[in-house]
């Protein structure tokens, strides 16, 4: 070890300091309430790797069911249930989970930075994926699963085709997991954007960060609309609201343009985070800065855009229209070109350097191979007369596994043996990798290259078995011995990741020679990561200054120590990194698993009908994030206000902007597309829907709509005129002011109430009453919370925890207010205003 690796007695003090703040409780304690990202990223990924595990048995039983002709080692039914859960469990519980656990992990060491922005955040979050993930696969265990496949295509998960439980299972499951992705692209958004290392400009940030923001925000915004069809194909089945069923309005492509408006983004938002790894990996390999940075970042830019116009692709055989064949056969066609200027990207910088074969390149490059087979089936699929002939059949299923296990899991594996000696100090398995991969990669070739010809066969996708005399045997055969062979593989990898903990030789100080912040840390990185904080002035710090790592272990970097006794991170403005305030971080707690387990019993009384033990529970759940949200600011379990309170830069609580507004507008974000495709489902149905019944005149009262909305208003004003007061310095008759716009916000609610009272729905019958219902629904729990934070607000600025020198949180209720307005007056027009004007009664 050389000289600047040992610790300083000043480096030893810094890290006794840091480590008595930041450092994870023991014991119990501390599996229940850490808030340490690089603790729950490695739990994420921990968790996900178990579910892959269950998967890849689900997988191996579906290739032993398929191997010979005419088998009966499964019946139809529970094959059925098998290959629905293989695909839920991988496509919901592993794929996603695992890249947000490795984002969670990597980014604040990758931005310089000491933790996540949000750190209870990502605890519910984690613990919100650990409890749906349960209960999701437990249907299994029971022998209830869903059998409907895991897309849950209506009316085949509807009552009257899938009366048991096992839809439910997955509906509900599925939403208590999304709501974990939420969570975490939430939380990487706000962070990357905000608590990037001083100098760290947007045209100076890591590619992998780039990529991770991306995903982010298409989580942000593709992971709502599933969410609208999972609560309304549930309210159809628990209540016979009729938003799926052709009788009473409804219609049963809905949940396929509500599905795929999530689908089609989540194989970009799994393939992003993977190219982040790959983007990565070359340029260290190569020896030599990527070729065109710039490029890839339009090219990341462009793939989140287009891959939300591309949705339709996936339903090309259910009668649109062909000029709407037409128009996304050509987007499908056109995000090829960003995926392109990323793979010749990758190919230039590995022509220009001196590319080492070490064990991750190996892994890049069978990435590079499957990949772009994989991407040339697509552009086929791409062609409506090819996806009607080849749209149910295998060929299908091969184009999905060579895009998402060649465009995921080969990257994945990649950056896992990249950075394991940063995780564990140790280096892996040259052998034992080398041998995990040629049986995987062969493997995965053997099973899906032949799938492709048993789809161009004629063989159909989800069926349990076939007759010899269709001449498929021997290429169902070879997939199945194929498959096994790759589970050898994945065996193999397995069995090197928990070897080399014990076995591996220890790791030098970077390793691989790379060039991103993360390896400036110890090996294993401490609690805090930074023992001062690194200032950055270009792509490849650690290659322009190799000993960056001690200088900042000895406290030579920004606010090092933390003598204050507060978790603190740097925050900073969104393009150039310039430092704006002194973010302080909540400590470990066990709220957030309390609000999820509370939200995990709201889904099991679901399931099992008691009602009222589920509204017992989600009250649960409001009351213990409110008591979350309590502990902010001024609060003494905070940081109260003090005579020696840093100014230069100033405590985040004590400035306008803090990081809690940016939560709560990226939040509002995925609100507006839950909205978004709320409106759009209304209108799709008033529109396609044969049998949509529209009545001759609205139910909904227009003045009581209007003077609901006009009480509504005058609180946003007034509201926005205190905010602006508070941010000049004056906090005269606050506490009477946000008492009045609380009663205002009130009131607002009372009347919307009314209205919904005295429309007389038949939500049971129509689905025009049982989407009014949800529309006015939604308006009312987004009116009760405003009102109720605004009362709120009142009550923290009698307690002196708002004012002058605490302007932030009427702030972030405000964007709330904001956003309030904007949905009611909106879905106003469209389901009480619009109708009238058209005169579309019957």
């Amino acid at each position: 070890m050389s000289e600047t690796m040992r610790p300083t007695p000043e480096a030893e003090r810094l890290h006794r300091e840091m480590e008595a703040v930041w450092g994870n409780p023991r014991g119990l304690r501390g599996i229940f309430s850490v808030v340490n990202h690089s603790t729950l990223g490695l739990r994420f990924m921990a968790t996900g790797l178990v579910f892959f595990l269950l998967g890849g048995v689900l997988a191996m039983l579906v290739r032993t069911q398929l191997a010979l002709p005419d088998q009966a080692f499964m019946s139809p039914e529970i094959y059925a249930q098998v290959t629905t859960m293989h695909g839920t469990v991988m496509m919901f519980l592993f794929a996603i989970p695992m890249l947000e656990g490795l984002a969670i992990y990597l980014i604040p060491k990758m931005i310089g930075t000491r933790d996540l922005v949000c750190p209870r955040l990502t605890a519910f979050g984690y613990w919100c994926y650990l409890f749906g993930g349960i209960i999701l696969f437990s249907s299994l265990l029971l022998e209830m699963a869903p059998d409907s496949g895991w897309f849950m295509y209506t009316p085949l998960s509807s009552s009257e085709f899938a009366p048991g439980p096992g839809s439910d299972f997955w509906l509900l499951g599925i939403t208590f997991v999304e709501i974990s992705a939420l969570a975490a692209g939430v939380e990487l958004t706000v962070s990357i954007l905000r608590t990037r290392a001083p100098g760290m400009a947007l045209h100076r940030m890591p590619l992998f960060a780039w990529y991770i923001l991306a995903m982010a925000l298409m989580i942000v915004v593709g992971f709502p609309p599933l969410i609208l069809g999972s609560v309304l194909l549930e309210l159809e089945r628990a209540a016979g609201m009729p938003f799926f069923t052709v009788a009473g309005g409804g219609d049963p492509i809905l949940w396929q343009h509500l599905f795929w408006l999530f689908g089609h983004p989540e194989v970009y938002i799994i393939f992003l985070p993977a190219a982040g790894i790959v983007s990565t990996l070359i340029p260290v390999f190569a020896g030599r800065p990527i070729v065109g940075y710039g490029w890839v970042v339009a090219a990341i830019v462009i793939t989140g855009f287009i891959s939300f116009g591309l949705w339709v692709h996936h339903m090309f055989t259910v009668g649109i229209p062909q000029l709407a064949q037409a128009f996304f056969s050509a987007a499908s066609m056109l995000v090829a070109v960003p995926t392109a200027i990323q793979v010749f990207v990758w190919l230039a910088t590995l022509w220009l350097g001196r590319p080492r074969m070490s064990l991750p390149m190996l892994w890049i490059t069978g990435f590079l191979v499957i990949f772009v087979c994989g991407g040339l089936t697509g552009v086929m699929l791409a062609l409506v007369p090819f996806n009607w002939q080849v749209h149910d059949t295998h060929f299908v299923v091969a184009h999905m596994h060579y895009v998402l296990v060649g465009g995921m899991f080969f990257p994945l594996l990649a950056g896992a043996y990249y950075w394991l000696p940063l995780v564990t100090g140790r280096m892996p398995s040259e052998r034992l990798g080398r041998l995990g991969f040629w049986l995987t990669f062969l493997g995965f070739n053997l099973t899906f290259l032949i799938m492709h010809w048993t789809g161009l066969l004629g063989m159909p996708r989800r069926v349990y078995t076939y007759d010899s005399a269709m001449g498929w045997d021997l290429y169902n055969l070879i997939s199945s011995i194929g498959g096994f062979m790759m589970a050898a593989g994945v065996a193999a990898v397995l069995l090197d990741l928990v070897l080399h903990g014990r076995f591996g030789r220890s790791a030098p100080r970077n390793p691989w020679g790379a060039d991103t912040l993360e390896w400036s840390l110890a090996m294993p990185p401490a609690s805090y990561n930074f023992a001062s904080l690194p200032r950055v002035e270009s792509r490849h710090p650690l290659w322009e200054t190799p000993t960056l790592g001690d200088a900042i272990a000895r406290g030579e970097g920004v606010r090092p120590g933390a003598a204050h006794g507060r978790r603190e991170l740097l925050g900073g403005e969104a393009l150039t990194g310039r430092v704006r305030e002194l973010i302080h971080l909540p400590g470990n707690s066990l709220l957030p698993l309390y609000a999820a387990l509370c939200l995990a019993v709201v889904c099991v009384s679901l399931l099992t009908r008691l009602y009222p033990l589920s509204l017992l529970g989600l009250a649960g759940a409001g009351v213990l994030l409110l008591r979350w949200s309590w502990e902010n600011g001024g609060h003494r379990l905070a940081v109260p206000l003090g005579p020696d309170e840093p100014e230069d830069p100033p405590l985040h609580s004590r400035t306008a902007d803090g990081p809690g507004r940016w939560t709560m507008g990226v939040a509002l974000l995925a609100d507006g597309a839950f909205f978004l495709s709320l409106l759009f489902g209304w209108f799709y149905l008033w529109t396609v829907s044969p049998e949509w019944q529209m009545p001759a005149r609205s139910p909904l009262s227009l003045p009581l709509l209007l003077a609901s909305g006009a009480a509504l208003t005058l609180g946003t004003l007034w509201l926005e005129r205190r905010v602006a007061a508070l941010k000049r310095g004056r906090e005269a008759g606050l506490v009477l002011a946000l008492g009045g716009i609380a009663a205002l916000g009130g009131l607002h609610v009372v009347l919307l109430l009314v209205t919904l009272m005295n429309a007389g729905l038949a939500p049971t019958a129509t689905a025009h009453d049982a989407t009014l219902l949800v529309g006015l629904a939604y308006l009312l729990g987004h009116g009760g919370l405003a009102a109720l934070l605004a009362a709120l607000q009142a009550w923290r600025a009698g307690l002196g925890l708002v004012g002058a020198r605490l302007p932030f949180e009427p702030g972030v209720v405000a964007l709330l207010w904001r956003y309030q307005l904007g949905v009611y007056w909106i879905l106003a027009a469209a389901m009480a205003l619009l109708p009238r004007l058209t005169g579309a009664g019957p």
